[in-house]
């Protein structure tokens, strides 16, 4: 098969490729203008965590962004290794409504496996690419303060829901230039001294209101939301605060994508003017969002 043009033309000439790159940088360049010194909240968790090449690429992102003056803040779950750890004690994960259920010695886990194993191995590889990274869990400083849930009148043991963000120890360390990585276990209320399971996704949305972030950032293993559930192609790009409803009536909007979409919810109503649902399994899926007219994903808006 013959060559085409533009195959004959980078072959004879290796600036055609230079102006490719050239050209997306120049298209890049008002969107570091704009997020230069603004505070974006990333959720991480799902397939990102677990794929290394994709770990890889959103530690790269985020030190990108870092290098570059944008301050970030890394909020990361870890389901799925909780699971694997649970298992190799030989203790079955329990769940009611959805929602794990924790008692003491599970909690002892979820403590170990997020603030023990997973926040420092972040925290490594952040390290590893050049940035400059603190492990925090919720517990620190009193970062995030909860009580036991009640949910329908289950028991779930201990796990909780953020009532307090005290977000000066992430301030500080933003200020220093440093990426703080939070994991979700909180302290009780005062008096009580029990620590609590959190889930990441309402944690990290809470986090980006107190620290009045201007981006919400929540990396997810599907597109964002589909028209479609069995069709990437039908992914809705943009979707009004004022339609949302509409979605949950027609059944777009279901399932595991509920208490997604309530968390971006709950971050534009606390003042966040920008939250997102993105496919974290797209290599640097967060750099295509934050510099570049396509984007990626699902935008609350």
């Amino acid at each position: 098969m013959a060559d085409t043009d533009n195959e004959l033309r980078e072959k004879i000439d290796p600036r055609v490729d230079s102006y490719h790159w050239s050209d997306v940088l120049v298209q890049a360049l008002p969107y570091f203008r704009h997020w230069v010194g603004k505070t974006v909240v990333v959720k991480y968790g799902g397939n990102a965590m677990l794929n290394e090449d994709l770990k890889s690429a959103v530690m790269e992102d985020i030190v990108l962004l870092n290098t570059i003056g944008v301050r970030v803040v890394l909020v990361h779950g870890g389901g799925p290794e909780i699971n694997k750890m649970l298992e190799r004690v030989g203790k079955e994960s329990k769940f009611v409504n959805g929602l794990r259920y924790t008692d003491t010695e599970t909690m002892e886990i979820v403590q170990m496996v997020l603030t023990g194993k997973l926040n420092k191995d972040i925290v490594g590889i952040l390290l590893q690419e050049g940035g400059k990274a603190v492990g925090l869990s919720g517990v620190d400083s009193g970062l995030l303060r909860a009580k036991k849930i009640d949910k329908d009148g289950a028991d779930l043991g201990f796990v909780g829901e953020v009532t307090e963000v005290n977000p000066e120890i992430v301030i500080s360390l933003l200020d220093k230039g440093f990426i703080p990585v939070v994991s979700t276990v909180a302290l009780g209320e005062s008096g009580d001294f029990n620590r609590y399971n959190i889930n990441a996704d309402t944690a990290a949305a809470k986090i980006a209101i107190a620290l009045k972030a201007a981006k919400f950032v929540q990396l997810t293993n599907v597109p964002g939301v589909l028209r479609d559930i069995n069709d990437p192609k039908s992914l809705i790009p943009r979707i009004r605060m004022n339609e949302i409803q509409e979605y949950f009536d027609n059944g777009i909007i279901a399932g595991g994508m509920i208490p997604k979409i309530e968390c971006c919810m709950m971050a534009r109503e606390g003042g966040v003017p920008r939250t997102h649902i993105i496919d974290g399994r797209v290599p640097h899926s967060l750099l295509i969002e934050m510099f570049s007219d396509r984007g990626i994903g699902t935008m609350i808006y």
